[in-house]
């Protein structure tokens, strides 16, 4: 039993929550470099670009997530002396010079400049969202990290702007934590959600951490407890008086609801979790209504996603607030995405990967956002980073990171919603249609297309 691992994972040793591949590529390049007498500050100088390949199934935009997760890591990350021990007993590692584990991995921290365009952005594929830029072994190592916090956020936000679209007007509150893949994709899936506009959560560390406020009613459990469905209601009342809002499909919802009326406005609501959603509403409505419980709202719950949402706002079931679980917080109709992470530069010079459909544009690039005369979205413009910028437009990517010191104030969770609810008002509505359009929102410059294909021929 004592050697048994305690299954605990302490996060001092996050720097190791990463590929393998990418330890054994940075103790090669650091090998590498000691052999040939390189000094990797100024002669071992990479560039990766972080974006998504393509959109999610039925997806016409992504909403940006996860930058101040990725930004902590890559200010905090380090090599305890647990890890780098772990590291040198490898076997994989035998011919690496003692100094890589004695003295570099003691002192390592990260030294990149990064470029990230601001969360609670839209953006779409082929677009850099975030740029890295530093030591070889300083860049590469970030891959993974990045990439498990960016996808994951991005694609938990995306698929919350697309509720959001179709209820603008209620109250839209995250329940995922229980279904989600693990309790921290919880936290994160509370956060991406928040950020593209809901407006609560039901996990409580999301709140004390994050300060997404929490809420909740009452599990099936509670009412089954008593020997009387009334017993639980009026137990609940006399605890949580105006904030309770009472369970009422245990049984049978409309009379669930009868039972509830003799409240009055003293409730703040009562939820539905099981059956036809649109119908017992309804019902539940009227006899709410007749008793001069008008006052009391009606929340939703069950299985609910965009498709759902839709058809019950387009019956005009009288539902104010809705509670979406699994669906959201694992984005289950398409429940992965594509982002990557490449090398696009070395030493300033420019890199190039061809492969079929994964070829990747070289060089450090800019994304321009170009605005009609309304500064409604038009297009964006994919080109190199020293290109002029187009006129009536933004550059997206903007200075986070310098040699691996904080220059950009992160915003607080409430001003990345409130950019986000400014910001996703300039995207067409035709963006924001359950259905894939394929519009074709961004172009390549003249000079990325000349460099891409001199780099293209060079190679084939």
């Amino acid at each position: 039993m004592d050697d048994m691992k305690s299954g605990f994972i302490d996060d001092i040793n996050m720097i190791l929550a990463t590929d393998f591949y990418q330890l054994t590529m940075c103790a090669a390049y650091y090998q590498y470099n000691l052999e040939n007498g390189i000094e990797e500050k100024d002669d071992d100088l990479a560039t990766f670009e972080l974006f998504i390949r393509q959109f999610p199934k039925n997806r016409n935009y992504l909403i940006f997530a996860g930058l101040e997760q990725a930004i902590y890591y890559l200010l905090n990350a380090r090599f305890t002396e647990k890890t780098i021990e772990f590291l040198r007993k490898k076997q994989v590692f035998r011919n690496i010079d003692s100094s890589f584990f004695e003295e570099y991995l003691p002192n390592f921290k990260f030294n990149l400049d990064v470029w990230a365009m601001k969360e609670g952005n839209f953006f779409f594929p082929n677009e850099p969202i975030i740029r890295i830029h530093g030591p070889m072994i300083h860049a590469q190592l970030a891959e993974t990290f990045l990439l498990n916090v960016i996808n994951f956020q991005t694609l938990i936000a995306s698929k919350a702007s697309r509720i959001k679209n179709i209820a603008p007007d209620k109250a839209l509150l995250e329940f995922g934590t229980r279904r989600s893949h693990s309790p921290l994709a919880g936290v994160y899936a509370a956060r991406a959600s928040y950020i593209a506009g809901f407006n609560g959560t039901s996990n409580v560390i999301a709140d004390m951490e994050l300060g997404i406020n929490s809420t909740g009613t009452m599990a099936h459990s509670f009412v089954q407890k008593f020997d009387n469905e009334i017993d639980s209601f009026n137990t609940f009342y006399n605890i949580y008086d105006e904030n309770s809002i009472l369970l009422i499909d245990t049984y049978d919802t409309e009379k669930g609801a009868q039972k509830c009326s003799k409240f009055g406005n003293k409730i703040k609501g009562v939820r539905i979790d099981s059956g036809d959603l649109i119908e017992h509403a309804k019902k539940v409505r009227k006899i709410l209504d007749e008793v001069g419980c008008k006052k009391v709202i009606i929340v939703a719950s069950s299985d609910l996603n965009e498709y759902k949402i839709k058809e019950i706002i387009d019956k005009n079931a009288p539902i104010d607030a809705f509670g979406i679980g699994t669906e959201l917080a694992t984005s289950s109709d398409d429940p992965t995405i594509s982002g990557v992470y490449k090398l696009i530069e070395h030493n300033y010079k420019p890199k190039i990967k061809i492969s079929e459909e994964k070829m990747t544009y070289p060089g450090i690039k800019q994304t321009f956002r170009i605005y009609d005369e309304n500064r409604v979205f038009k297009e964006d413009l994919l080109a190199l980073a020293d290109e002029a910028p187009p006129s009536n437009s933004e550059p997206l990517l903007v200075p986070i990171m310098k040699n691996g010191k904080l220059i950009y104030k992160l915003p607080k969770i409430d001003d990345i919603q409130d950019y986000y609810l400014k910001n996703i008002k300039k995207l067409p509505n035709n963006y924001k249609q359950l259905e894939q359009i394929n519009i074709s929102s961004l172009k390549i410059s003249k000079k990325l297309k000349e460099l891409t294909d001199s780099l293209k021929k060079k190679f084939i």
